[in-house]
């Protein structure tokens, strides 16, 4: 018993898993039970099934690792609904379950293997072919073990639901919460990879901001929610007209900006700047339905560089992207005054 405490001891300050702690427990209960099966279970009772998790078979009788049983058809749902941990004649208790019948079990122990926050997980089991009576200090060894067990699950489940929690606030500090899409500060990091990427492979990289000419009207004449349904309808546009490998950010309020890889310094990077600026721009001209509200939006205005990334930050990169997007601007203005002249 000493050394058996001594084992269980190392286990439970070594295990960074569950497998870790299960599978020298198995090994210990075998010792402890005399039994040649040692398993832990699983139960989905949604699914209604128990799941072999891990197992141990040291002679004739195997419980394969991995089996599924209908969990109304096992002897731990029979024993835990009876208050029976254990009894030597299974076929005379228990005839009526064919997964115990198949398996050939003749002798059985178990217990519930539960948790403080979730309830039932499974059940710690040890089992024969043949007819074994149980050590007196069996019982207790089992239920300290399921205990252990159920706590490394609960310090599993806690892992990760922090995990889960670290994630979530990760992609809400990364994201723009109107528009699901990367934010400025997703979006400068990005882009200083690509950056470093580009001077590796000796590529340019293409910038583009898009400015949403008319916002102010939009939100006056129809209201704030229908301009946030505008900026989130905008986004699905021009997400639309990128390569997979592009990435479209809201920079700040009627403000988005795409980064991605450009051609080779001597493959003509000015005509892909082109390129995406043309599909930008056109992707947001066009009929808008928001909410019942109809109206023809006239397009973005539009500016795309193609940086050096040897010589450029991504601050100098948005910086001459924005440039860009003013000059188209300007030259709107210019057209849509003309056209105004002319008119009158």
């Amino acid at each position: 018993m000493e050394s058996l405490i001594e084992q269980l001891s190392d286990s439970v300050s070594s295990a960074k898993t569950l497998e870790d702690l299960a599978r020298p427990m198995l090994e210990m209960l075998e010792t402890v039970t005399g039994l040649e099966s040692t398993y832990l279970t699983t139960i989905d009772l949604d699914k209604g099934e128990q799941h072999i998790l891990f197992a141990r078979n040291v002679r004739q009788l195997t419980i394969p690792e991995g089996l599924s049983v209908p969990w109304a058809d096992t002897l731990c749902k029979r024993a835990m609904e009876e208050g029976r941990t254990y009894t030597a004649d299974v076929a005379g208790c228990w005839g009526d379950s064919d997964a115990a019948r198949q398996l050939g079990i003749q002798t059985y122990v178990s217990t519930p293997v539960r948790t403080e926050g979730s309830g039932l997980f499974g059940t710690l089991c040890a089992a024969s072919a043949t007819q074994q009576p149980l050590a007196p200090h069996a019982e207790p060894v089992l239920q300290l073990f399921a205990r252990l067990i159920g706590q490394q699950v609960e310090r599993e489940l806690l892992f990760m639901k922090l995990e889960k929690a670290h994630a979530e606030l990760a992609a809400v500090a990364a994201t723009d919460a109107l528009t699901g899409l990367p934010n400025r500060r997703t979006l400068i990091e990005n882009l200083r990879r690509l950056l470093a990427q580009g001077e590796r492979d000796g590529r340019s990289v293409l910038v583009g901001f898009i400015d949403m000419d008319g916002f102010k009207k939009i939100n006056d004449t129809h209201g704030h929610d229908i301009g946030d349904e505008f900026l989130s309808a905008m986004a699905g546009r021009l997400s639309a007209s990128l390569r997979s490998a592009d990435m479209l950010a809201r920079f700040g309020g009627d403000e988005f900006v795409v980064v991605g890889a450009g051609p080779a310094f001597d493959e003509s990077p000015r005509t892909a700047a082109r390129a995406l600026a043309d599909r930008l721009g056109e992707s947001t001209i066009g009929e808008l339905r928001l909410n019942r509200t109809a109206f023809e939006y006239g397009g973005a205005s539009v500016g795309v560089v193609a940086v050096d990334p040897r010589t450029t930050s991504a601050e100098e990169a948005l910086r001459l992207a924005d440039d860009a997007m003013y000059v188209v601007k300007r030259s709107r203005r210019a057209v849509a005054n003309d056209r105004e002249t002319s008119s009158t």
